[in-house]
C-alpha cells in the first residue's frame, strides 16, 4: 500500500523559504556538501553533489517513489520542472489550471477537486510505491486531513529568521510523531519521523 511523505528541505528555524519564496539556503546542501554526484532525470535533470551519507538517503527515499503531489506555489517556483518531475508522475493541487497546461508529452497532472482526489489520484499513479510531497501548504493540508504517513525533513545548517514556516495553520496539534530516524549529513541532517494516526 502507497504510503503518503513528506519530503522538504528547511532551516533549523523552521522556514523552507525566504520571504521572496527563495530557496537556496535550504537547497545548498544538495550542491556544495560533498563530491558524491547523485543525478535526479525528469525534463531538467540536475546532478547533486552531496556528502556519502547524504547519497544513501537520497538513493533509498527516491527510489521507493512511483509519484509525487504538490502544491500550485511549488509547480511556480520549480516551474512546473520542464513538464515530467524527476521523482515520478507529478499531481498539482490547485484551484485553477495554469495557462499553457497541461502540455503534451507532460506527466504533470493538475487536481481542482480537493486533497483527497489529489492523494487517490497520486496513489494510483504510484503503483504500490510511496508519493511523496513538496510544498508547505500541501504537507499542512495533508497533516490537518490525516492523510500523511511520514515527515521526510532535511534540516540545512541555516537560521533564515523569517519567510515561509513549514508547519503553520495546523490543527488538531499538537500531533505526536513517531520515533525519529536521523542520518547525519555535511551541512544537513536528514530525520524521518512516521506520523501517529489519530
Amino acid at each position: 500500500m502507497s504510503k503518503v511523505v513528506a519530503i522538504m528541505s528547511m532551516s533549523l528555524d523552521g522556514y523552507v523559504a525566504d520571504r521572496n519564496d527563495g530557496v537556496a539556503e535550504v537547497f545548498d546542501w544538495y550542491f556544495s556538501s560533498g563530491d558524491v554526484e547523485f543525478h535526479t532525470g525528469g525534463s531538467d535533470p540536475m546532478t547533486f553533489k552531496v556528502s556519502g551519507p547524504s547519497a544513501e538517503h537520497l538513493r533509498a527515499l527516491t527510489s521507493g517513489l512511483g509519484a509525487m503531489l504538490t502544491g500550485r506555489r511549488t509547480f511556480d517556483v520549480a516551474q512546473g520542472w520542464g513538464g515530467n518531475h524527476a521523482w515520478g508522475p507529478a499531481f498539482v493541487l490547485t484551484h485553477h489550471i495554469p495557462a499553457g497546461w497541461p502540455r503534451p508529452d507532460s506527466t504533470v497532472h493538475f487536481v481542482t477537486d480537493g486533497i483527497e482526489s489529489a492523494v487517490n489520484q497520486a496513489k494510483a499513479a504510484a503503483a504500490g510505491k510511496s508519493v511523496g510531497v513538496h510544498g508547505a501548504d500541501t504537507l499542512q493540508q495533508l497533516l490537518n486531513a490525516g492523510l500523511l504517513d511520514e515527515i521526510h525533513v532535511d534540516i540545512a545548517a541555516v537560521l533564515l529568521g523569517s519567510g515561509v514556516r513549514l508547519f503553520d495553520h495546523l490543527t488538531g496539534t499538537p500531533a505526536v510523531l513517531g520515533n525519529p530516524t536521523v542520518i547525519p549529513g555535511v551541512g544537513v541532517t536528514h530525520l524521518r519521523y512516521p506520523v501517529r494516526k489519530a
